[in-house]
């Protein structure tokens, strides 16, 4: 049976009381008796897109049937919604024209997270997000898909940053922790979520302009800060692992799509990266270049055990690479959702982790189960993954 206690809006303000608990009113996310944790992303589900048609509501109802057999099937101990929870534009949106109409009405925009977020609410499912490009717009932005979120889902673990972290447009910077007992008095894995920002929204003339598309630099001495707070509290990184969310992928897979090797790092490569398609590539003449890299050091360099930074917005990639530079993996989640660009031979579906004790610093299993239940593309990612 869910819970149907009323959740506590939560900020990010960590306090020695709390021992870095930031979620003091929540059940505590733990990995199961036989020492595993399983995490399903669901990805791109844009809700309210072409409302005035039968295929838009059509859709939005197929996705809820696949999320919910996601879970049936799947049975995470976690979901990460990996943004573009709804469609916030106009339709035949490009990345040169802003939009002139819409496809979220203003007036019920906030309400799809109550569709959203339903059947995790059902199942008692904790869950998270990312918010991406699409959820920020005239219509409905990031903070209020997060306020309302924290109002009618009482399984969400999403929270907004604090006050100067993530620039307007990116206020989704967080973090999960997650225990090996119940218990414990420190977490083993931390679930990082990040706010890419992006989108549109209007100016002081009332004109809609894009918003910047890159992980503000705010985040980074943030990230610092609250690692530091960890070492601090918890001991050393090194004896906990991590993996990250963020909806626009980091610049540098335009970099590794060219050059992966298919049969050693498998999956979808059916949509070419590029402009639109990563962080700090919509408007290079105004906002200059490789704006992404200071939060890009930042996260390589201070998060240990990192084994994915994980991402969606390309609904036709469902692969995972490894930077040569960093050695960092970053990987492609599944487009679930039946709204938004795709093509034929795509499908939907989620991918999913599979975090074990006894390996947890250096290994996870990962793969991608299809809206018909076969799972592919079964991966461990570890220190020889792509070599």
């Amino acid at each position: 049976m869910a819970d149907t206690t009323a959740p506590t809006i939560f900020s990010n303000r960590l306090t020695p009381a709390n021992v870095l608990n930031p979620y003091p009113n929540k059940r505590r996310i733990h990995f199961k008796d036989d020492g595993t944790f399983r995490l399903s992303v669901f990805s791109d589900l844009h809700f309210g897109e072409n409302p005035w048609e039968n295929s838009g509501p059509e859709h939005d109802r197929k996705s809820l049937i696949l999320m919910n057999d996601m879970l049936d099937l799947e049975k995470p101990d976690f979901v990460a919604i990996n943004g573009d929870l709804v469609t916030g534009e106009a339709e035949g949106w490009n990345k040169v024209a802003p939009p002139v109409s819409t496809d979220t009405f203003k007036e019920n925009s906030t309400l799809l997270i109550d569709q959203i977020t339903s059947p995790f609410t059902q199942k008692n499912v904790p869950f998270a997000c990312t918010h991406g490009n699409h959820d920020n717009h005239p219509n409905i932005t990031h903070l209020q898909e997060i306020e309302r979120e924290q109002l009618v889902a009482p399984t969400s673990y999403t929270r907004r940053a604090p006050e100067g972290v993530g620039g307007p447009g990116g206020e989704g910077n967080y973090w999960v922790p997650v225990y090996a007992k119940v218990s414990d008095p420190a977490p083993s894995l931390i679930l990082w979520f990040f706010d890419s920002r992006s989108g549109w929204t209007l100016d002081s003339n009332n004109q809609t302009v894009a918003m910047p598309d890159w992980i503000d630099e705010s985040v980074a001495k943030w990230l610092v800060n609250e690692i530091a707070a960890m070492n601090e509290a918890w001991g050393p990184s090194e004896n906990r692992a991590a993996i990250a969310f963020v909806h626009v992928p980091f610049h540098i897979m335009e970099s590794l799509q060219p050059t992966r090797d298919p049969i050693k790092e498998p999956g979808l490569d059916g949509q070419v990266l590029e402009g639109g398609s990563t962080q700090s590539t919509v408007d290079t003449s105004a906002w200059g270049n490789d704006r992404d890299k200071p939060f890009w050091a930042a996260l390589t360099s201070n998060v240990k055990n990192l084994h994915a930074v994980v991402s969606g917005h390309d609904h036709g990639n469902e692969w995972c690479s490894r930077d040569p530079k960093t050695k960092q993996i970053l990987c492609f989640n599944k487009h679930t959702g039946y709204n938004g660009l795709t093509e034929p031979g795509w499908g939907h579906g989620v991918r999913t982790f599979d975090f074990s004790l006894a390996t947890l610093t250096t290994s996870v299993q990962t793969w991608v189960t299809m809206d018909n239940g076969t799972r592919i593309h079964e991966v461990t990612l570890n220190s020889s993954y792509g070599a």
